[in-house]
């Protein structure tokens, strides 16, 4: 297999800000409420069609994790990672990194609510997806990716152990969007996280991260 070594950052393609995709993408764009304990920081899409500008299929946000906004340099607020991870932090990157990349690069230090909320645009090319459907996938999603050492058996991708299932969707739940309360759905049957959804929303977060969160959601600003 040919591997190139010698590509460098410079050479990747600019991934859409989150700015950007809010600003095109084909409907509301649903955010957590803004709060101290978590910041926006990535996003990353789903698209279809070729071209500068594909359509948005789905929007997935990901956030930073304070556990102690109010002093961000508290030890508490650290993410537990690897010795070898951390010494690589602690080095200057191989390439120089663009500073979005740099941002990203440096948040590895502390904990991270990875692809938490997302949007997806429910009936394009695929009739029969529900929210509940999405929501399943949404959480077997983060499973897969956030707890491979307790959750996933094998070699990559791997078999996800107890697999959220459409059964254990809950209905008529009350979640909070843009300053009021609909009726939504949830997913409170995983040891390891939470689901909740509506229409188009689903938000996804590990328990231990719950203590530090509001779960209310908002419809992001088209900048």
């Amino acid at each position: 297999m040919f591997v190139d070594t010698t590509a460098t950052p410079d050479d990747l393609p600019v991934p859409p800000s989150l700015d950007d995709v809010t600003s095109r993408f084909p409907g509301a764009l649903f955010t957590l409420e803004p709060q101290p304990g978590a910041e926006e920081i990535a996003v990353s899409t789903v698209t279809a069609g070729a071209g500068r500008h594909p359509v948005f299929l789905s929007a997935a946000i990901s956030y930073g994790l304070w556990r102690r906004p109010d002093d961000r340099d508290d030890p508490v607020n650290l993410a537990e990672i690897s010795d070898e991870l951390r010494a690589q932090l602690d080095e200057p990157p191989r390439f120089p990194l663009p500073d979005g990349l740099m941002a990203i690069r440096e948040r590895m230090r502390y904990p991270m609510l990875w692809e938490a909320v997302q949007t997806t645009l429910l009936g394009l090319g695929d009739e029969e997806r529900t929210i509940g459907t999405t929501l399943v996938e949404h959480v077997n999603h983060i499973l897969m990716n956030r707890f491979r050492d307790t959750r996933v058996r094998g070699e990559m991708p791997g078999e996800l152990l107890g697999a959220a299932t459409e059964a254990a969707v809950e209905r008529g739940i009350p979640v909070r969007i843009d300053g009021g309360v609909v009726d939504g759905v949830r997913l409170d049957t995983d040891a390891h996280v939470l689901g909740l959804g509506d229409r188009h929303l689903t938000a996804v977060l590990a328990r231990d991260d719950l203590p530090f969160l509001d779960l209310a959601f908002v419809t992001r600003a088209v900048p």
